[in-house]
């Protein structure tokens, strides 16, 4: 049974392309079904949290444009646990938002916050150990991160070197931060994952509502009075009004920056979950099932012939045939198909037309 204090926030305000021509800026990747599985990344997320976080503690904080698609995709979170952002600030205003709301209502939350676009695909281990995480900073003043067992020497996640020579009292999982690290070129990232006690940054932070409040008040002052004098407001009318008034006022800065890196009590959960931000097509290639000719395929009819190491991703269409290709990626989706290098997957933007 889910704790009743515990609550989860959901950042889906997102505007990333990068999954061109299925994601586009009105209609971003969390919202898709990049697995082909039937459900966006946002209802997997939501999903994966089901008996940890009643549906009535579950808050998305999304731009005011996106809030529609919120409400189809997710239609037992309240409407007024949806929170609209009326512009882009980065996390930490979003999380200083979020927090002082559910302070107005549970002052006693426990919280998890993850990102809406990520994916996992051992999800019980992921219940455990988030369930081990939140009573841990039920029972404590710290802020826990996850930090994911690196696989290979990835330059596209920042790091997490942890102190691994003793564990906390109260969790043998959960070990001090020394540093947060920014994403390493191929020579730095070779030589943090050959010291095991440097872990990629998953995104995910746990905390009590007290904890969170309290590291802004003292890390960042001006943003946490912005948004406790709007005690009064939270749940009325007036909110949205106020919020669109206050929120672009905030600095635009990452609650890594804002309170991860100045905080003492800040622990990570070293953890092995089958976990990936699916920054792009070839990280979406790595966690999807491949042939014996190593392609990646989603969709209902693909025939493939003198074809290897292809990501295809083409579930509009009746039947696709292939052949003769390597290291490509086959997408399409409302009548725009791409067919694209690998390793030249960085320049979708441009191919898309969204960067000139």
């Amino acid at each position: 049974m889910a704790e009743r204090n515990n609550h989860l926030v959901i950042m889906a305000g997102g505007v990333g392309s990068r999954f061109w021509p299925m994601s586009t800026e009105e209609y971003p990747k969390q919202f898709i079904d990049v697995l082909g599985v039937g459900k966006s990344l946002l209802q997997l997320t939501r999903e994966r949290f089901c008996g940890i976080c009643p549906s009535d503690n579950v808050w998305v904080v999304t731009n005011k444009r996106y809030a529609p698609i919120v409400r189809e995709q997710l239609p037992d979170v309240p409407v007024g646990n949806i929170l609209c952002e009326p512009c882009r600030r980065n996390t930490a205003p979003c999380i200083a938002y979020v927090s002082w709301k559910i302070k107005s209502k549970d002052p006693k939350a426990n919280i998890v916050v993850s990102p809406s676009d990520h994916i996992v695909t051992n999800t019980t281990e992921f219940g455990r150990v988030i369930r081990k995480c939140l009573e841990f900073t039920s029972e404590t003043d710290s802020i826990v991160t996850l930090g994911i067992k690196p696989t290979r020497p990835e330059t596209g996640y920042g790091y997490i070197q942890a102190d691994l020579s003793s564990s906390s009292l109260r969790n043998k999982e959960i070990f001090r931060v020394d540093s947060f690290k920014e994403k390493p070129d191929l020579d730095t990232a070779r030589q943090y994952i050959q010291k095991k006690n440097y872990f990629w940054n998953s995104g995910l932070f746990l905390w009590n509502i007290s904890t969170i409040t309290n590291a802004f008040r003292i890390y960042q002052p001006s943003m946490a009075k912005t948004f406790e004098s709007l005690l009064p407001v939270y749940g009325t009318d007036n909110e949205q009004e106020a919020i669109d008034k206050c929120f672009p006022e905030c600095d635009n800065i990452s609650v890594d920056y804002a309170i991860m890196e100045k905080a003492e009590e800040i622990f990570v959960c070293p953890a092995d979950f089958g976990w990936s931000d699916l920054g792009t097509w070839g990280s979406l290639m790595e966690h999807t099932k491949k042939d014996l000719y190593g392609n990646s395929c989603i969709g209902n009819d693909i025939s493939l012939f003198e074809t290897h190491n292809c990501m295809i991703h083409t579930s509009q269409e009746k039947k696709v045939v292939i052949q003769g290709l390597d290291g490509y990626i086959v997408v399409e989706k409302d009548g725009t198909l791409l067919i694209c290098k690998l390793s030249e997957e960085q320049r979708i933007k441009q191919f898309s037309g969204s960067e000139k």
